[in-house]
Parts: structure tokens; sequence; C-alpha cells
């Protein structure tokens, strides 16, 4: 097989085990949202929606949005969850690293006022080529954000079940941007509350799925968490974001 780059397993369980968690975390949800939204207007594109946990927000606040996936099941889960949504720009199913990709893409090439993906760049070997293909994407001036799991000594078992490559720091993120002549404008870390639980349940406990308990507990206190995260000024965190303009 000549492309390998970004290769799942045919069937994701633990990825859609722990999507569906999250699905049911809604002021989670909405925190991730309130935290990129306002970096992104116009046309916007989400890479790597999975069951479209976080495009439901843009919906209901007003936004047009395309979604994307690389796994065909949950391209056809968004069309059906969607069908009946007036600003869904389409659903896309999108290789960052496709060999062929500014031919397979051409009619989305500089489409995109903004796009961004959250915790999707991790299952990439070649990050590098993965961003560099999403600034193809952006009109000139238009902006990406990215979210990606932080601090490579968290990865655990959670990590290696999810198929992650690698954890990141916001240098590390920063300088595939740069790389890639993006233009940083912003970057931050973000949730430091749910360090700890990562750590407990994935490095000790050695689970592959993020407990459904563990995850309504965490859901019930992101009111605190939010404010435990303004007052450390977003210094730390379980996740890095990066923004980018082309």
């Amino acid at each position: 097989m000549a492309h390998q780059e970004f290769v799942f397993k045919d069937i994701d369980v633990e990825g859609q085990a722990t999507l569906e968690s999250i699905a049911a975390a809604t002021q989670f949800n909405e925190w991730m949202y309130e935290v990129i939204s306002p970096r992104l207007t116009g046309n916007i594109l989400e890479i790597g929606s999975g069951i479209g946990n976080i495009s439901t927000h843009f919906f209901k606040n007003g936004q047009k949005l395309t979604v994307s996936d690389i796994r065909d099941n949950y391209c056809e889960h968004l069309k059906a969850h969607f069908k009946n949504e007036p600003l869904l720009g389409g659903v896309l199913h999108l290789d960052l690293v496709h060999p062929d990709f500014d031919r397979v893409y051409q009619a989305h090439l500089g489409r995109y006022d903004g796009a961004f993906a959250l915790n999707v760049v991790e299952h990439i070997q070649d990050d590098a080529l993965a961003i560099a293909n999403c600034k193809k994407l952006l009109k000139k001036g238009g902006r990406l954000v990215i979210l990606v799991p932080a601090y490579q000594a968290l990865y655990n078992s959670f990590d290696h079940a999810l198929e992650h490559y690698r954890r990141y720091n916001k240098a590390s993120l920063e300088n595939i941007f740069k790389n890639n002549h993006l233009q940083v404008v912003h970057s931050q870390y973000f949730n430091l509350a749910a360090i700890a639980g990562w750590w407990f349940s994935g490095t000790v406990l050695k689970k592959e799925v993020i407990p459904t308990g563990q995850m309504r507990l965490y859901n019930a206190l992101v009111p605190i968490f939010k404010i435990l995260d303004k007052m450390i000024l977003n210094r730390i965190g379980i996740s890095v974001i990066v923004e980018g303009v082309r």
C-alpha cells in the first residue's frame, strides 16, 4: 500500500465510543465551541467532524458550516443527522494526506474563510503535510484553528487505543504552522482539569475508553473548570490550540 500516513482500523470502536461519551457532555462541547468559534467567520470547514458534536453548536448559532471526515460511516452519519439543516454547506469525505490531494479536492482549494480540526492532526503520521493541505483549503487571509492533545508525557492507553501518533506542546505545533508559512496569531493551552482524570484512567488504570461516569461528572463541573482555565491564563491544559492566518 503506497498511501499509509492516515490509516485507521476499519471499525473505529474506541473512537466511536469516545465520541458518543463526549456527545453526552453538553457543557464540555459548548465550552470547546466558545473557545474556537470567535476565531472563525464566514464560510467555515470543520475537518474531522466525527458524529457532529461540535458542528451542532455552529448551526445552533446561525453559522454556515461544511462538515467532513475521513471515515465513510461518519460521513453517512453526518448526512443523516444534518439532512434538514439549512446552514449545512455539505458533507465532504476528506483525507488530509491524500497522495493526489490537489486534484481530488480541487473544488475546495482556496474556498474557505476558516477551517478547524479538533483532535485530528495527532492521528496523522505526516502532520506537516496535513497542515500544508489545510492551508490550501483557505482563502488568502483565511484562518486555521487546530486543537491537539498536549504533553507527550501524558501519552497513555487512551492515546494508543485512539491511534494517536503523538502529543504536542505550543512550540511544536506553532513550528508546524510557521514551517508552512502560516502566521501564528494565537496559541494557548486548554482544559487543565482534565489532566488528572486522563492520567489516572489511562496511565494508572490503563483504560482504553473514557468511562461514561467519569465524563458525566466532568461535564457537571465544567463551569468550575472554565474559571480555573481563566485563573491560570491557559498556561497549562490537556490540549493545545494554535490559530494561524494564511
